[in-house]
């Protein structure tokens, strides 16, 4: 599996340390409670509402590098929107990755 970085952060922040620090104080803000509620309307079994929790979520996966965990991540919208859970898996195990990958940083 792809490990989260920050090449895609460091291109954007073209070397800005505080516009850098900045994002990815965002990122660790946002990312734990986009993640709870992915968990928590998944529970519900409102598929569509889960989908939607995965796209906001993908952003961040884009953002920290995860090319192919992106595509991982837009196949399973799509399945959510159709009412599948195929991906959830794989999904689930990326959203780890990242939780560990940020708790380092």
């Amino acid at each position: 599996m792809e490990q989260p970085n920050q090449s895609y952060i460091n291109t954007l922040s073209g070397n800005d340390e505080a516009f850098k620090q900045k994002l990815i104080g965002i990122i660790k803000k946002e990312f734990p409670e986009e993640k709870q509620v992915y968990f928590d309307n998944f529970k519900t079994k409102n598929f569509k509402l889960v989908a939607d929790n995965v796209h906001k979520l993908k952003h961040k996966i884009s953002i920290l590098g995860l090319e192919q965990s992106y595509e991982v991540a837009v196949a399973y919208e799509n399945n959510l929107l159709e009412g599948s859970t195929k991906l959830k898996e794989e999904f689930e195990a990326i959203l780890n990755a990242i939780t560990a990958y940020l708790e380092e940083i």
